[in-house]
């Protein structure tokens, strides 16, 4: 039976709702429901994103400059393939900040995990960093040129995945938000 020291008051509870670990947890739920739900919206609706793939490597709707053509990709098996690799690293990037959301809501009762659920969540937003800053900013809008596209051109949506993302990665970095305090030990 615990002792009047160790009883926690609801208005205590209410308070451990505003830490930066729950902040944490929240966030990173939020980028975990967001890309798990981009990953099924790819499978189940397959064709759709499959075109906007297919146009940006084949530079179709760019301005056509010879200095730039020779980097299209005409093949619709390696478009494809590479769609396919999107999806795959979409999924298991929402695996990860599943895994990572269950780990902090878990370390909001066991501070020691914390590390672990800052650990699994900084890879899963690395690798949500890596699809739309490298793969969908830098490769699809730099080398495929997809900002010359109006019609075929996601670089909005890749930025604001990579603001949220990063965002997100700073919050989990924060000293509280992933350091056991003094008195919970290492």
């Amino acid at each position: 039976m615990p002792t009047p020291a160790n009883k926690t008051r609801p208005a205590d509870r209410i308070l451990a709702a505003g830490t930066l670990p729950v902040a944490a947890m929240l966030l990173t739920g939020t980028v975990a429901l967001y890309i798990a739900l981009v990953a099924f919206g790819n499978i189940t609706d397959f064709d759709s994103n499959q075109q906007f793939v297919r146009h940006v490597l084949a530079m179709d709707t760019t301005f056509k400059d010879d200095d730039l053509m020779w980097r299209a990709i005409g093949s619709t098996a390696l478009q494809d393939a590479a769609y396919v690799g999107i999806i795959v690293w979409e999924t298991l990037a929402a695996l990860v900040l599943l895994t990572s959301t269950v780990l902090w809501a878990g370390a909001l009762r066991r501070p020691q995990g914390l590390r672990r659920a800052r650990r699994t969540g900084t890879i899963g937003l690395l690798m949500i960093l890596v699809l739309f800053g490298v793969g969908f900013i830098g490769i699809g809008g730099e080398w495929f040129a997809m900002w010359q596209s109006e019609d075929w051109n996601g670089l909005d949506a890749a930025t604001r995945i990579v603001t949220l993302a990063g965002l997100v990665l700073v919050v989990t970095h924060l000293p509280s938000a992933g350091a056991p305090a003094a008195d919970e030990g290492p």
